[in-house]
């Protein structure tokens, strides 16, 4: 197995699949291979602390993937591939789905989640779950993106941190940076894939609010909430991306119609993209990033793109400036709606858990501020969360995304890092993100892709032909022992 590292650490999953296809190494092996990595490199003092819990079925998994291999069945790409899921995801191989909150910390989902089983269905093997930042960073204001009362510090591979706002699916970004599986699952509602996908230097795929079923998962704002995956490649991200989406009876999201798309072109030459500058790509580009993002769009403009810059969205800085209380009132309803039914760990309502942890204090270091604003939240069908709902979506959208497309006459927007997450998330656009090196400090930098809602196909295609002019990712060192 010593000359399949460089494939298993940091080789793409469809190479992966293929090789396991080819008979060059099974799927147990892999299995075995990243569980073993898992145990050397995530606990301990000095462990990555990424992963919160193994899969006691992932063996079972992979004999029967390569079982079905040796029958002369194939079930895709992605057959025998083994991968990772965040830990708001349910699943049924008796491992815990807690969100990151202790108070949940032991509760056992009675089902799974549809893109678990599509995983499945596809041939891919479930290795076990990540840490996330608790409830997808809505506990406390001051809380870093690290952390989670049930699962602790997830430490960054790099030697880094994972600061304040840094996003929630940062197990799973760390997860796939240290190489400890080929793929992970993750999801964002406002910048939980794009930007630990920047700051760990792999890839990270958003889509459209409503491609992807969320059922099965545990809920922050359903009008924004979409998961979606963290490769190594944009390739890959297209590949699970494929696997998992599609219309779901029980997320009614997915049965919206969504725009029918007509870009087809997966080249750089004569693609019109545009930089969205005031109070999206300025609000980043501090002295260390400057030159590394110039020097990268002057890369694609020789590679044949054209440039737009700027192209600034109209209402880029009411969006900004904006303070909305649909996160706070989206999360009580939807919380709520999943413990009433499910009751998970004697819990029956977002202020069961704030009174848990109220007894607990332990377990809630940085507070619960945010916890307790979404309890004293306004209704759904109050006037204040109404105005705000439709205010969120004029903003980020038609004065938004779909204006600076137009004004712009671009294909796609492209942003530094996650500048542009708090649009995307409000208007629900499907986001790649690509690792692009290091900036002037020798810390990860990485870009965003997006645009209108559906039209998931054309990030990915674009994303892929940006990926082969200026991506690069940053490795991670460990020491064998």
């Amino acid at each position: 197995m010593k000359d399949l590292l460089p494939l298993l650490t940091s080789g793409s999953a469809r190479a992966i699949g293929a090789a396991i296809a080819a008979g060059e190494l099974t799927a147990l092996e892999a299995t075995e291979w990243y569980l073993n990595r898992i145990a050397q490199f995530n606990a301990g003092d000095t462990g990555l602390n990424c992963v919160r819990s193994v899969s006691r079925l992932a063996r079972e998994e992979a004999k029967r993937a390569d079982a079905e291999l040796a029958a002369g069945r194939s079930r895709g790409p992605l057959h025998g591939v083994p991968y990772l899921v965040k830990d708001n995801v349910f699943t049924v191989d008796g491992s815990f789905a807690s969100a990151g909150s202790r108070a949940l910390a032991e509760f056992l989902p009675p089902y799974e989640a549809t893109l678990v089983t599509r995983l499945r269905d596809a041939g891919a093997v479930l290795l076990g779950k990540t840490n996330l930042t608790e409830f997808a960073d809505f506990v406390a204001d001051t809380m870093p993106s690290e952390f989670s009362g049930a699962g602790g510090v997830v430490r960054h591979p790099l030697g880094l941190q994972y600061g304040r706002g840094q996003g929630s699916s940062v197990g799973s970004a760390a997860a796939v940076a240290a190489g400890f599986c080929a793929f992970a699952i993750g999801s964002e509602t406002q910048n939980s894939l794009q930007s630990p996908a920047v700051h760990s230097s792999v890839t990270g795929f958003k889509p459209s609010v409503g491609r992807v079923s969320r059922h099965g998962l545990i809920p922050l704002v359903p009008s924004q909430d979409s998961p979606g995956p963290l490769t190594r490649t944009v390739d890959d991200a297209q590949l699970v991306y494929e696997a998992i989406a599609g219309p779901d009876m029980k997320d009614t999201a997915t049965l919206a119609v969504l725009p029918a798309e007509n870009f087809s072109a997966c080249t750089l030459q004569g693609l019109r993209i545009g930089i969205p500058r005031r109070h999206i790509a300025d609000s980043v580009l501090t002295d260390s990033r400057k030159k590394v993002f110039n020097d990268l769009v002057a890369s694609l403009t020789q590679a044949g793109a054209v440039i737009v810059d700027p192209c600034d969205l109209p209402a880029a800085e009411q969006l900004s400036e904006v303070r909305s209380c649909v996160f706070r009132s989206e999360f009580r309803k939807s919380l709520n709606n999943l413990l009433e039914t499910l009751e998970p760990c004697g819990m029956k309502s977002m202020g069961d858990i704030i009174a848990w942890n109220k007894a607990h204090p332990e377990a809630i270091p940085y507070g619960q501020s945010l916890l307790e604003a979404a309890d004293a939240s306004p209704d759904l069908f109050s006037p204040h969360y109404l105005s705000d709902r439709r205010r969120d979506s004029v903003l980020s959208l038609d004065s938004g995304i779909l204006s600076a497309l137009r004004i712009g006459g671009v294909d796609i927007l492209l942003s530094p890092m996650a500048a542009a997450a708090k649009c995307t998330g409000k208007a629900g656009a499907p986001v790649a993100a690509i690792p692009a090196g290091e900036d002037a400090d020798g810390l990860p930098f990485g870009i965003t892709l997006y645009s209108a809602p559906g039209h998931d196909r054309s990030v990915l295609l674009a994303a892929k032909a940006i990926e082969k002019a200026v991506g690069k990712r940053v490795l991670p060192v460990f020491t064998e022992h």
